[in-house]
């Protein structure tokens, strides 16, 4: 593969030296739309979610990447205690939007939501007791994390703290793209989101960014169909935009989670929900860990 550079463009930057890529607003607001219904996911997401938490016996849970709140939203419907955070205050506007719209449900009144950071999350987040029943970081998130310093410090700084919330017997759920097989072909697995139901043209272009022979950082840059205004007559708009991620490797970061949770855990790993066994050909879209906490 050819070394490519891109000069990304900054949209803020959140505390603590986190990026914020949707800062500017416009990137939240084309990203709702992108993600679609936050009603409508795939009904395998959906009833893979519920029977691991279930299985578990979760009830308190954090979302530590919550966003818009599509995941926390749909866990609060279906009875979880949620508590959801993001850096990013133009993403978190869409969860307090929703909360506020159905505020007068019990279940969403009690949903507390609030900004924090995974470089300082146990000084944002109040842990109940020993921790949270199930942490989860779903949606490609955690990949957003940069590593500035090319040493992964805060990648394993924010995973350490991500740990911690987690309480004994406990499980975190974290996710991230298939990375090995961009790094080796240069663009995405071939195959159905496997999050979103969202009827909007996408196209999804990649770049990687090479540093001293190592992948530093993958820029996919989005071109989403916006649909026109009801009763408009001009043709629906193409938003473009552009978002960064680290490029974590399946045994990388089996191996960053081991030590974030000091060996003392038990892991997981699902290709698209389904036991991933790399032995086969096939490519799945996104590794999805789950880890127990066993002491």
């Amino acid at each position: 593969m050819v070394d490519s550079v891109y000069r990304t463009r900054s949209l803020g930057v959140a505390a603590v030296g986190l990026p914020d890529q949707y800062a500017d607003g416009k990137a939240a607001k084309v990203w709702q739309l992108y993600i679609g219904d936050t009603r409508s996911r795939t009904d395998e997401y959906k009833s893979w979610v519920l029977s691991l938490l279930r299985k578990h016996g979760c009830q308190r849970v954090l979302d530590v990447a919550c966003g818009t709140g599509v995941d926390s939203i749909m866990l609060v419907e279906e009875g979880f205690k949620l508590v959801s955070v993001d850096a990013s205050d133009k993403m978190l506007k869409y969860a307090l939007k929703a909360r506020w719209d159905r505020r007068k449900e019990a279940a969403f009144d009690q949903w507390e939501i609030e900004e924090a950071n995974w470089l300082t999350l146990p000084d944002d987040v109040q842990k109940p007791g020993d921790g949270f029943d199930a942490v989860i970081c779903l949606g490609n998130s955690f990949a957003h994390l940069p590593d500035f310093k090319g040493d992964q410090s805060d990648i394993k700084l924010a995973l350490t703290n991500i740990a911690s919330m987690v309480k004994p017997g406990g499980i975190l759920i974290i996710d991230h793209r298939n990375y090995d097989y961009i790094l080796k072909t240069g663009k995405a697995p071939q195959g159905k989101n496997i999050y979103y139901k969202s009827d909007l043209t996408q196209d999804i272009s990649t770049s990687v960014l090479w540093v001293n022979s190592k992948p530093h950082m993958i820029t996919l840059d989005y071109t989403v169909q916006v649909p026109k205004q009801k009763g408009a007559e001009e043709t629906p708009e193409l938003s473009k935009f552009r978002l960064s991620y680290y490029p974590h490797q399946l045994d990388n970061f089996k191996e960053l989670l081991r030590e974030a949770f000091r060996g003392k855990c038990e892991q997981s790993v699902f290709g698209d929900f389904k036991s991933y066994d790399p032995s086969t050909d096939q490519a799945p879209c996104y590794f999805i860990h789950v880890v127990k906490k066993t002491a």
